[in-house]
C-alpha cells in the first residue's frame, strides 16, 4: 500500500494512506489521537471514505473504535475532534484505615520514644525547646516572685488558683470562664484523666489515623479501644468520622485540630461545623488537645473547636509546657455541664492539686509583658529552624521533601521511599547520630506508607542540616 502526505482539517500533515478498510482508518485516527494537541479537529467523515476509498459505515465504525479508547470526542458541528486526556486521580487508600482498625501491636510503653536522646546525638525526636530557646530569664523572675508570694507552699483548691484558671479559661475563648477550668499537671496528665473520666473499659475511642503516641497510651491504659479516623492535609474527615461514630457506638473522640502531631495538619475551617455536628448527632465528647496554641508561624489557625462548642461537646486541653520548658508542668482541662464535676472528682485521687508555687509561677509569667516578647522571638526561632531544615531535606532528599510544609507546631512530616521500613531507618538514624521519631509509632492502623517525624524545636539550624546530611546517607545506604 502507497503512502503520500495530505492535510487534517486543521492544515498539519498526515499520511494518506489508500486502501486498508477500518484498520488503516483507526491507524491514521490513532496517530494524529497521539499528536495532535487536545481539542484539535480530525478528518472529517467524507474526508476519511476518500482517502481509504471506505464506506461511510466503515468510516463510523472506525471512528467509534477510536472513540471507545478516550482518544476522540464528537463535538456537534465541529465534526470529531482530539479528546483531552483524563484529569489525574490521586490515589485515596485511607479509608481502609477505618475497617481495618487498630493495630495489634500498637506500643504500650512509653520509655523507648520518650527517653532523653545521649550526648552527642542530634535530637530531632523531642519536641521540647532545647535550653537556648526557652525563656530562662523570664522562669526564673516569675519563679522567685511566685515563691514569696502569700499561700505559695500551702494547699490550694483542687480546680487549681482562680487566677491562673481564668488566664487559661481567656487562652481558650471569650465565652470560658475560670469555672470551666481544671488545672492538671501537664498535658500528659490531662488526656489520661479525661480519658479515665469519660470512658469505660472496653469502649471505643475514636481518633485520627496517625495521632499522639501519648494519647494512644493514655487511652489504653484507661481500657479504651483505639477505632482510626481517616484524615488528610486539612484534617480529620467529618464523614468519616461521623460513620466511625456510627459503626462504633464511640462516644469519645480524640482530635489535635491545631498543627496536629506528627503530621501538622490544620483542621479545615468549612470542616469544623461537620465535625461539631457529628458530635452532636452521636451525643459524643471531644477531646480536643490544644498542645501547641501559641506557635502558629506561617498563617494565624482558627480558634479551637471549643469556642464554637456552646453545649459542651468538646473537653478542651491546653498545655504550656512546649511553648515555655518541660519543667513546667502546667497544663488545664476545660469543659463545660457535668462532665466538668466528674473531671473534678476523678481528678482527686491522683494528686489532690498541683503545687501552687508552680501554678503561681505559671500565673506571673502568663501576667508579664515578656510573656508576649517571649512568644514573637520563638516564632521568629522556629521559623528560622523550620525553613533551615525544609531546604536541607530539598537539598539532600529531593524526592522526599514533604508536599505541604507545617503553617506552625515544631514537626515535619517526612515521607520515606515506598516499601521502607521505617523502624529499621529509625534504628539506623540513631546509630549515625541522629534521633527521629518512626512513623509507624504513630499510627494507629496499618501505615498508608512510611514517614519520619522530624522535629526542629530542639536543635538549632546548623545541627538539622547536619541531621538531614546523616539521614540522607542512611537512606543512600538502603
Amino acid at each position: 500500500m502507497h503512502n503520500d502526505i495530505g492535510e487534517s482539517a486543521d492544515g498539519s500533515e498526515v499520511a494518506r494512506g489508500r486502501g486498508g478498510g477500518q484498520a488503516g482508518i483507526v491507524d491514521e485516527l490513532t496517530a494524529l489521537c497521539a499528536r495532535l494537541p487536545a481539542g484539535s479537529a480530525l478528518p472529517s467523515t467524507r474526508e476519511l471514505q476518500r482517502r481509504h476509498r471506505a464506506s461511510a459505515l466503515t468510516v463510523q465504525r472506525a471512528l467509534a473504535a477510536v472513540a471507545t479508547r478516550g482518544l476522540l470526542v464528537t463535538m456537534p458541528g465541529r465534526g470529531s475532534v482530539v479528546a483531552r486526556p483524563p484529569a489525574s486521580r490521586s490515589t485515596d487508600l485511607s479509608w481502609q484505615t477505618a475497617v481495618l482498625g487498630a493495630r495489634d501491636d500498637l506500643p504500650h510503653d512509653m520509655t523507648e520514644l520518650y527517653s532523653p536522646v545521649p550526648d552527642g546525638v542530634l535530637d530531632l525526636a523531642s519536641a521540647y525547646l532545647d535550653p537556648a530557646a526557652q525563656p530562662v530569664g523570664l522562669l526564673a523572675a516569675a519563679a522567685a516572685r511566685a515563691a514569696r508570694r502569700p499561700g505559695a507552699w500551702d494547699r490550694t483548691p483542687v480546680a487549681g488558683l482562680p487566677d491562673l484558671r481564668g488566664l487559661i479559661a481567656g487562652l481558650v475563648s471569650p465565652s470560658h470562664t475560670a469555672s470551666d477550668v481544671l488545672v492538671t499537671s501537664g498535658g500528659q496528665a490531662a488526656l489520661a484523666l479525661v480519658f479515665r473520666a469519660l470512658g469505660r473499659p472496653g469502649e471505643a475511642l475514636a481518633v485520627e489515623h496517625t495521632t499522639y503516641p501519648g494519647a494512644l497510651a493514655a487511652a489504653r491504659a484507661a481500657g479504651l479501644v483505639p477505632v482510626p479516623v481517616p484524615a488528610d492535609a486539612a484534617g480529620v474527615r467529618p464523614d468519616d468520622l461521623a460513620d466511625v461514630l456510627g459503626r462504633s457506638g464511640a462516644r469519645l473522640v480524640y482530635l489535635q485540630p491545631r498543627h496536629a502531631n506528627p503530621t501538622g495538619a490544620v483542621l479545615a475551617p468549612d470542616r469544623r461545623p461537620a465535625v461539631l455536628a457529628a458530635l452532636r448527632d452521636h451525643r459524643a465528647f471531644c477531646v480536643e488537645d490544644d498542645w501547641v496554641a501559641p506557635l502558629d508561624l506561617t498563617a494565624v489557625s482558627p480558634p479551637p473547636l471549643a469556642a464554637a462548642d456552646p453545649d459542651g461537646h468538646v473537653v478542651h486541653v491546653l498545655s504550656l509546657s512546649k511553648s515555655v520548658s518541660p519543667g513546667l508542668r502546667i497544663a488545664a482541662v476545660s469543659a463545660r455541664g457535668p462532665v466538668a464535676a466528674r473531671l473534678a472528682r476523678v481528678r482527686i485521687t491522683d494528686d489532690l492539686f498541683v503545687a501552687p508555687v508552680l501554678q503561681q509561677t505559671a500565673v506571673e509569667l502568663l501576667s508579664t509583658p515578656g510573656w508576649r516578647r517571649h512568644l514573637a522571638s520563638l516564632r521568629r526561632v522556629l521559623l528560622a529552624r523550620r525553613a533551615a531544615l525544609l531546604a536541607a531535606i530539598a537539598r539532600a532528599l529531593p524526592t522526599l521533601a514533604p508536599p505541604q510544609p507545617p503553617s506552625g507546631g515544631v514537626h515535619v512530616w517526612l515521607p520515606l521511599p515506598p516499601g521502607a521500613d521505617d523502624r529499621l531507618v529509625t534504628a539506623a538514624a540513631r546509630r549515625a547520630g541522629v534521633a527521629v521519631g518512626p512513623g509507624s509509632a504513630y499510627t494507629v492502623g496499618e501505615a498508608v506508607a512510611p514517614h519520619l517525624r522530624l522535629t526542629y524545636s530542639r536543635t538549632p539550624g546548623e545541627g538539622l542540616v547536619a541531621a538531614v546530611d546523616r539521614l540522607a546517607a542512611v537512606l543512600s545506604d538502603g
